[in-house]
């Protein structure tokens, strides 16, 4: 056996479409069917494009006002903080690995809903101010790293 002798597995290869080519097939129109728009040679259609009729896409009504400035943040508890050691500090990072958030998105803001019982130093976003007091309470503190 040598490389001039070798075959390709029956059906492992096929012709490519001779389209235009006789009768039989796809010969005469191609494919393409009778006439129109889409018959003719360089067709360039979008594709939204519905031949002169309003396209669906400025058919359907519009509905409310989407800010392109949103920013989505990963929204802690203080109750879900109690799972850190006192005197721990808290960032993003220590949060993916605890579990607590999975993406971090904008960043990370700090809610006041639960009770937190241990003195940390929290590293967030954002931070209600209801829940900046009930950390200083402990003793702990939230440092902001966002302007905004």
């Amino acid at each position: 056996m040598d490389l001039s002798t070798l075959k390709t597995v029956p059906g492992s290869r096929k012709a490519r479409t001779r389209k235009a080519r006789g009768f039989a097939g796809k010969g005469k129109t191609a494919g393409r069917g009778q006439k129109g728009q889409k018959a003719r040679e360089g067709k360039k259609l979008r594709l939204s494009f519905e031949g002169g009729q309003m396209p669906l896409m400025r058919r359907m009504p519009k509905r409310g006002f989407n800010n392109f400035n949103h920013k989505e943040f990963a929204v802690v508890n203080l109750s879900e903080l109690n799972k850190f050691d006192d005197d721990a500090n808290v960032d993003v990072a220590s949060l993916k690995e605890a579990g607590i958030i999975k993406k971090e998105l904008s960043g990370v803001k700090i809610l006041a809903s639960g009770k937190l019982e241990k003195k940390l130093t929290i590293q967030a976003a954002k931070a209600s101010k209801s829940a900046q007091k009930a950390v200083e309470e402990l003793g702990g503190k939230i440092e902001l790293t966002s302007k905004d």
